[in-house]
């Protein structure tokens, strides 16, 4: 048995494999999805008040409640495209 578990290590590198559980492609997207994570929760910023006894309503902002969050739902997407994608072996 430890003939062929030898031969199957020598088989495999051979084959040109990095031992990485997703491959460049798959990588590539996680980046651009991680991009796309900072920019939904820098567009949540701001919209506080220097004085806490004064309201400011700019935390209410379009910016803050509706976009932001699309922002970031489309981005936990890309992330999860990214890491159950299989490219198409050459």
């Amino acid at each position: 048995m430890a003939k062929n578990d030898a031969l199957n290590e020598k088989t495999v590198s051979e084959s040109g494999k990095t031992g990485f559980a997703l491959g460049k492609k798959n990588y590539i997207a996680l980046a651009i999805g991680f991009v796309i994570l900072v920019i939904g929760y820098a567009l949540m910023v701001g919209g506080g008040s220097d004085d806490p006894n004064v309201f400011n309503p700019e935390i209410f902002s379009f910016r803050r409640i509706t976009l932001a969050p699309i922002v970031l739902i489309i981005g936990f997407a890309v992330e999860i495209f990214a890491i159950m994608w299989r490219p198409r072996s050459k």
